[in-house]
């Protein structure tokens, strides 16, 4: 059944990491609060967000570790305070920040101190509740936080290198070779699974509060994952990978056009459809179940990708060379409606025209995105 949206709704596009904060990023401390409190008295009802994905290297939402982990460097010290894990002294030191700007090569390490500290804390001296309730979240959150943890320790065993340079076993392993580095790196695995507990606590709060005040939460999907990310790592056989060496075969991106004479070269590896589909789209139903649960709508961004995707080969210096290959269509759209349930699913269908992508569009239900600037006559007079 379509999933349309039943009245007008208004809202405000912000993501939390532009709200005030005094630790060099916005995160999910009173920033965020005062902000909802400001969409309620504006008479508004959407909050709209970037994904909230733990981004990586050039530190792009768009460009994350994991489809399903959440940013450490969203969470709140003020709010790791209120609850006991971590104290005011611990943060005496920390480095004062423009307010205006976010250099993160001085905000992450920064951030992860505090955090690192705040893991410290819990392992010496959480209650005997709250290590239930991170117990809780670790079984229910397994099928992607197992793999997460062992990642991103894995990558800090491997001093941050991308998995593709990692050279032992760790870079392509079966489950006997993941057991035995989850020994070896056993409390880096559990920081991790850590502080994913504390990032979807301090959200899952925020989000409720948000609720209570009659706001809505509008989140983000990319359509592409990073080529560097747990996703990949752990399902190489989903993606159009070279079966001997893992680089990717194909990469994404966009053809040129009137904004950019050599295209966009994004350089994500493309998704094997056919072996999702074998699946019955297994990990995207988890990804849009996951998603469904932190927002009441979700954007799926670059959804031309859904129906046609440009493919680029792997290596190449511009996007000139690549050829649009036929995407799954309305088989993905139904188990991504399956998966969603209530919550709505919006299309970002902006771009390249294609009548494909306007029929299931028709087909969904979903609603589609217009720019003001070019939304209607496309001139001066628009």
């Amino acid at each position: 059944m379509a999933k349309t949206l039943s009245k007008r709704y208004s809202g405000v596009l912000a993501h939390p990491t532009s709200f005030p904060s005094p630790y060099g990023i916005g995160d999910f401390g009173k920033g965020a609060y005062d902000f909802i409190n400001f969409l309620t008295g504006a008479g508004q009802s959407l909050w709209q967000i970037l994904p909230l994905g733990h981004t990586g290297y050039g530190d792009s939402p768009y460009q994350a570790f994991s489809a399903f982990a959440g940013q450490p460097l969203l969470i709140s010290p003020d709010e790791l305070i209120k609850d006991g894990l971590l104290y005011g002294d611990d943060l005496r030191d920390y480095p004062h920040f423009n307010p205006d700007h976010i250099y993160y090569g001085d905000v992450i390490p920064a951030k992860l101190r505090i955090l690192h500290r705040s893991y410290e804390i819990f392992k010496e001296s959480a209650d005997l509740c709250m290590l239930k309730e991170f117990d809780v979240f670790c079984e229910h959150e397994k099928d992607w936080l197992d793999d997460y943890a062992l990642f991103m320790a894995g990558k800090d065993a491997h001093g941050g290198a991308c998995w593709l340079e990692w050279e032992d076993d760790l870079r392509d392993p079966d489950e006997e070779i993941k057991a035995t580095w989850r020994e070896r790196l056993a409390d880096s695995i559990e920081y991790y699974k850590y502080i994913q507990f504390i990032f979807f606590r301090q959200w899952n709060a925020i989000r409720d509060y948000a609720h209570v005040n009659g706001i809505k939460i509008v989140g983000d999907i990319p359509i592409y994952v990073a080529l560097d990310s747990a996703d990949v790592w752990s399902h190489p056989e989903l993606f159009q990978l070279d079966e001997e060496n893992l680089t990717p075969l194909k990469v994404s991106g966009v053809p040129p056009d009137a904004f950019s004479e050599d295209g966009q070269l994004w350089g994500n590896p493309l998704y094997d459809w056919e072996k999702m589909e074998q699946t019955d789209f297994a990990w995207w139903r988890s990804r849009m179940k996951a998603s469904a649960e932190l927002y009441d709508a979700v954007r799926i961004d670059h959804f031309i990708g859904v129906v046609q995707y440009y493919a680029i080969p792997y290596g190449a210096v511009t996007a000139k060379d690549g050829e649009w290959e036929k995407g799954p269509g309305k088989k993905l759209t139904d188990a991504l409606d399956e998966a969603a349930g209530e919550t709505k699913i919006i299309a970002e269908d902006l771009g390249v025209f294609c009548q494909e992508v306007k029929d299931l569009l028709a087909e969904t239900g979903y609603p589609g995105m217009k720019i003001i600037e070019f939304a209607f006559s496309g001139d001066r007079f628009n």
